[in-house]
């Protein structure tokens, strides 16, 4: 939903025009920064990835390519978030770079999720048995935030709440500015 609402806005016809409250963006950078690179993927890598490489060595190439998509994530978020503050900076003339940057961030981020699930998954499915998916289960069951401690699920529902708050119509309840 997220990477869906960032195409949207990036495609919208009043971003040029610097009417897309720019809030959004940093609420959505936000939560990719939070949970899919601070949680998520740390997640996968010391559970998941680590239970399929101990039972088979085929899926090691795949495994290692998306290993490397987490070891740039954030880097690839703080460059995005650089881009719209040149875009803040510059009345919009930035803009087309900006929203460029964003079509290629949520193309690499789709094809990384195609990955896992098209070329991880039936591999996990076919390799780990019932015990190594309830193991891997439990371990993934402490979703805490890493910075406060506090519930993710609270976290994020609330920072959720805010980018449709901030996001403009018909994607969110936001105004433009």
């Amino acid at each position: 939903a997220v990477l869906d609402t960032l195409l949207f806005l990036a495609r919208d016809e009043r971003g040029p025009a610097g009417q897309i409250d720019p809030r959004v963006f940093h609420a959505a950078f936000y939560y990719l920064d939070l949970f899919p690179e601070r949680m998520h993927h740390p997640k996968e890598e010391r559970y998941l990835f680590a239970a399929i490489r101990r039972k088979t060595s085929e899926a090691n190439e795949v495994l290692d390519a998306l290993a490397a998509d987490h070891e740039s994530g954030a880097q690839s978020i703080r460059e995005l978030e650089r881009a719209l503050v040149r875009c803040e900076a510059s009345d919009s003339k930035e803009w087309p770079a900006f929203a460029q940057a964003i079509e290629q961030f949520v193309a690499g981020y789709r094809e990384h999720i195609r990955k896992e699930e098209q070329l991880v998954m039936p591999t996990a499915r076919r390799v780990l048995s019932a015990q190594d998916w309830a193991e891997i289960e439990e371990q993934w069951s402490t979703n805490q935030d890493p910075l406060a401690g506090t519930s993710a699920e609270r976290d994020y529902d609330r920072l959720i709440g805010r980018i449709v708050e901030l996001a403009p119509p018909p994607i969110g309840f936001g105004q433009a500015s």
